[in-house]
């Protein structure tokens, strides 16, 4: 996995990557003809994105709307220096909500994006998250509509004129 160094882009390789965004099924051979190279290139490519951790992964992307999760929510907490960051992240992950934590600087600690299925199961949710000792304080922002989906293609299109 790519640990902060500058991974280079090249045109193929973004052109690569947006091909498997757009068309997540085509496979290795559908790939290389449609971008005017060779099979094995394709798959080199591919591994070498892969073992840089430029490509996270094959899998599909999930709507939590889709399966009922349709209140979005971000959530910043403060922890108690004391317990530290640990124990709270184990016990953010073990919440299914929870898609994300990152920490953060700034008067909070950890910055959460938790979804529920309605507001009164939000409540459940956040009630949840602070049942942790190690969080002594935290503050709800409820998403009314995404503006801008989470997106890569454009930052890959800019690294690779670059």
């Amino acid at each position: 996995m790519n640990t902060g160094q500058d991974v280079q882009l090249d045109d193929l390789d973004a052109r690569l990557i947006e091909l498997l965004a757009q068309e997540p099924r085509i496979g290795v051979l559908e790939c290389s003809r449609r971008l005017g190279v060779a099979r094995g290139t394709v798959q080199a490519r591919l591994d070498k994105l892969a073992a840089r951790g430029v490509i996270a992964g094959f899998g599909p992307e999930i709507s939590p709307t889709a399966i009922g999760f349709g209140v979005t929510s971000f959530v910043t907490l403060e922890i108690s220096q004391r317990h530290g960051h640990d124990p709270v992240t184990a016990h953010l992950a073990g919440i299914p909500e929870v898609l994300e934590a990152h920490t953060i600087t700034g008067s909070s600690d950890l910055l959460c994006r938790i979804v529920a299925r309605s507001n009164t199961d939000l409540q459940r949710v956040i009630d949840q998250i602070v049942s942790s000792e190690g969080i002594t304080r935290a503050s709800t922002i409820i998403a009314l509509a995404e503006q801008i989906p989470y997106r890569t293609l454009p930052l890959v299109r800019s690294a690779a004129r670059r």
